[in-house]
């Protein structure tokens, strides 16, 4: 999975290095926990997937829908509970 979209060969320089390329994200309505942990997910016009954190809006995590779909029912299934 990749944190962010990768930069395409004509990618613009910032001041410190590449950055990345804006990417048109339709995102749902924030899922929240208790605690006010909000997490959204999103698709963009290509049917990639994403999932980002409502805290920090620019910064996400990008696949395909079926990977994405694959990490999802793994965690539900409890994959990720030794994380808790």
């Amino acid at each position: 999975m990749n944190v962010t979209p990768p930069a395409p060969p004509a990618a613009s320089t910032g001041p410190t290095g590449p950055t990345a390329p804006a990417v048109d994200i339709a995102w749902g309505d924030a899922f929240c926990s208790e605690g006010a942990n909000c997490f959204r997910f999103g698709l963009d016009d290509a049917g990639r997937a994403y999932i980002g954190s409502t805290l920090a809006p620019g910064e996400y995590v990008s696949d395909s829908v079926e990977a994405l779909r694959a990490l999802i029912s793994a965690v539900k299934s409890g994959a990720a509970d030794h994380l808790l």
